[in-house]
């Protein structure tokens, strides 16, 4: 589950899958990878923009969209509303296969998707290009949110960047020793804290065994830990199995973490830097660190659909989002580090943007961000077919037993 900054908000919060494959734009940032194979329908960028519609429909994680009725002192659509005179309809989605399910209604404008669903919408024609240009704050965007493979498609950009995180290794600082490095430690040590290893409770995962298995399996040859061939599908899946022999449980909850941690019930496992904070708030004696292998990790794209009846309002929100004050809100209310580089400056604790590596692109560049596992390998091989993500999901089912 996607987790809101605060451990007191009473919001539902997503389950997350995986992310995208796509390509590039051109503003900084990187360039694809590989994109052949993905061929979405030649819809044409918004131009310029015309009066807005007096209203704009989001999909949206929980803790995104924030107006004061979940907490009054957490509202940056308020302020939206009266400058641009588009009020804010909000829809929390439960999962990226539910944001791809309403965004094929064509009752929405816009989308925070995860990269998962980000690809389904590009290929399908649901997700319309963005002109960046007509969002001013998209410009102080850090760089190494653009251009990459889950926003953008062989030259034109598919959405407007959110926020960023990393999956990170935690362990309790007492029980766990040496202080790990490596993943090894869940995966082929596992059986040292036999019962006490927690695990990501999602299809994804499959990638961070996958990420460890490309460090040290260099005969699988894995170069993409979402462009997975039969041979090395299967090499990820068996590992997960012998791992599910020494994990107590499976987290999607992260209060149900936190709470393990405190307790000792789990002594190491895969968990976000904001989990890692608030265990630690909480009196656990906890470590959170990035394994010498690097780590999988999650970004979250802003699209618009290309059925919007209100396309200048979502113009607008998009441009709002990512503006620094309201990017800065958003970040710290979800536990997040912020999109726009600007937004550090106005974090109410000072050192957020340090502590969640905002501006540290080397940091990110260990950092394998979730994309949507498809037929034709992300990698860019051509002489064999990867396993599509509806295996990944058959096969967490058989891991967890």
């Amino acid at each position: 589950m996607r987790l809101n900054r605060s451990v007191k908000a009473a919001v539902a919060v997503g389950a997350l899958l995986l992310v995208t494959a796509c390509g590039s734009s051109d503003d900084e940032g990187g360039s694809p990878s590989a994109q052949s194979g993905l061929n979405p329908p030649d819809l044409k960028a918004q131009s310029k923009l015309g009066r807005t519609e007096g209203q704009v429909n989001l999909i949206n994680w929980a803790g995104y969209v924030e107006d004061g009725s979940n907490d009054p002192k957490v509202d940056w659509v308020s302020d939206f509303e009266k400058e641009t005179g588009c009020q804010v309809n909000s829809k929390v989605a439960a999962s990226s296969d539910e944001m791809v399910k309403l965004m094929k209604t064509g009752q929405y404008d816009a989308v925070s998707a995860s990269g998962d669903a980000s690809l389904r919408l590009i290929a399908s024609g649901d997700a319309a290009p963005v002109n960046t240009d007509l969002v001013p704050n998209y410009k102080d965007v850090f760089g190494g949110l653009k251009n990459q493979e889950w926003n953008s498609v062989d030259g034109t950009a598919y959405g407007i960047p959110h926020g960023r995180g990393a999956n990170l290794l935690m362990y309790n600082t007492e029980k766990v020793k040496p202080a790990p490095d490596s993943w090894s430690v869940v995966f082929d040590g596992a059986s040292k804290y036999k019962g006490k290893v927690t695990a990501y409770d999602s299809p994804i995962y499959i990638a961070d065994a996958a990420l460890y298995l490309k460090a040290t399996r260099p005969d699988l040859k894995i170069e993409n830990p979402y462009a997975l061939d039969q041979k090395q599908f299967d090499a990820a899946v068996d590992l997960l199995k012998k791992q599910n022999e020494n994990v107590g449980e499976y987290w999607g909850d992260y209060l149900k973490e936190v709470s393990a941690f405190k307790s000792g019930d789990s002594v190491v496992g895969t968990t976000w830097q904001v989990i890692a904070n608030l265990a630690e708030d909480e009196g656990a004696k906890v470590e959170a660190v990035v394994p010498k292998e690097g780590s999988t990790g999650w970004s979250d794209t802003w699209m618009l659909s290309a059925k919007a009846k209100h396309p200048n309002c979502a113009y607008k929100w998009m441009d709002w989002i990512i503006s620094p004050k309201a990017n800065a809100q958003v970040a710290e209310y979800f536990g997040e580090a912020p999109a726009n580089s600007k937004a550090c400056d106005l974090t109410s604790v000072k050192d957020w943007c340090e502590t969640y590596h905002a501006a540290d692109e080397d940091y990110w560049k260990n950092t394998a961000f979730w994309n949507t596992p498809i037929e034709q390998c992300l990698d860019g091989r051509t002489d064999t077919k990867c396993v599509p993500y509806a295996k990944w999901v058959q096969a967490w089912t058989e891991i967890k037993g």
